[in-house]
């Protein structure tokens, strides 16, 4: 399912238009990526947490080359699913 496929099936099972779904979902993506941007975690109770995890400086390799190369630390997000959505897969 993809950002469009989505949208549609929030409009339809919420009863609102296209245009009112797009914008409830860039309002939710919005709060999370600000959320996490903070440092914050978000907490869907049921579905699962977003939160903001430490990846370390890492030497690494250049595929072309074979040269070794240093990956600098970053911050990525990190999505941890929680009963409800495991419940449901299985």
């Amino acid at each position: 399912m993809n950002k469009t496929e989505l949208i549609e099936h929030i409009a339809k099972h919420a009863d609102i238009s296209k245009a009112a779904a797009t914008r409830a979902l860039e309002a939710v993506i919005g709060g999370v990526k600000t959320t996490l941007k903070k440092g914050g975690t978000v907490s869907l109770v049921g579905f699962g947490t977003f939160a903001v995890g430490k990846r370390a400086k890492r030497t690494g390799r250049n595929p072309r080359t074979g040269e070794a190369i240093t990956i600098k630390a970053a911050k990525v997000p990190k999505f941890r699913p929680g009963k409800g959505l495991k419940d449901a897969l299985n």
